[in-house]
């Protein structure tokens, strides 16, 4: 066994048709910016009901069809936000969770103990996410998280946090589900070692077009520069207006 591989994000998905939610966070090969990827699936019809919207610089999901939505409070929520020299993604309304806890002082992991994994049994799904800390030389650090259910019948929570030093060309990918399945298996192991390209179109293309046709939803992408701050993102829902 290789612990160290690096898989592309196609390899890293084929044959998965329901990785469900997923985040990556790296560095492109030539160290110049901090990459994040964001998508979310689905398979009922009010889960395939969303898109991702941008507002102030954040990105939300919302319903693409408000007439259709039926229970918003798994489903709804803010996905990427930034706080001061953070940056947080998540796959639920822990965001604002984090969020807070960064305004006063607490951070990432600290934030994350009053969170529990989602409540929607029998699948129990994991709570993931992450935060990118910029610092002003030019560098940033990176810390994971997940948070799941100790047992098929939502006992006890265990919690599961990493904590990266970018290396050029690395990324971590970390989502929700094994595969498909009744009830959905959940994520085991440590987020998998995948490779981020220098290309922002090239990454984007890759990721979308590897996901399952029948449950893919949306998906963010940012690269943000190391050097002056500055970002530049893409954004695709297979639903639009």
């Amino acid at each position: 066994m290789d612990t160290y591989k690096v898989m592309t994000f196609s390899e890293a998905v084929k044959g998965n048709a329901y990785p469900g939610r997923g985040i990556v966070v790296g560095e492109t090969p030539d160290g110049a910016n901090a990459v994040i990827a964001y998508f979310i699936m689905g398979r009922s019809e009010n889960s395939r009901n969303r898109v991702f919207v941008k507002k102030n610089g954040a990105i939300y999901t919302e319903p693409f069809d408000i007439s259709k939505l039926e229970d918003p409070s798994l489903i709804i929520y803010a996905a990427v936000r930034s706080f001061e020299n953070h940056l947080i993604v998540t796959n639920g309304n822990q965001t604002d969770t984090i969020y807070e806890g960064l305004v006063k002082g607490t951070g990432f992991h600290q934030a994350l103990k009053s969170r529990r994994f989602e409540p929607d049994a029998p699948n129990l799904t994991p709570r993931i996410s992450a935060d990118l800390a910029f610092d002003d030389k030019g560098s940033f650090e990176y810390s994971m998280s997940i948070l799941k259910s100790a047992d098929a019948e939502g006992t006890a929570c265990n919690r599961f946090g990493y904590d990266y030093a970018p290396l050029p060309g690395l990324g971590h990918f970390i989502h929700t589900y094994m595969c498909d399945g009744n009830p959905l298996p959940t994520f085991s192991g440590e987020p998998e070692r995948i490779a981020v390209p220098d290309d922002i179109d090239q990454f984007t293309d890759e990721i979308w077009n590897a996901l399952d046709e029948n449950n893919k939803i949306s998906l963010y992408v940012r690269y943000t520069s190391l050097i002056t701050g500055e970002y530049e993102d893409r954004l695709i829902n297979k639903h639009t207006k």
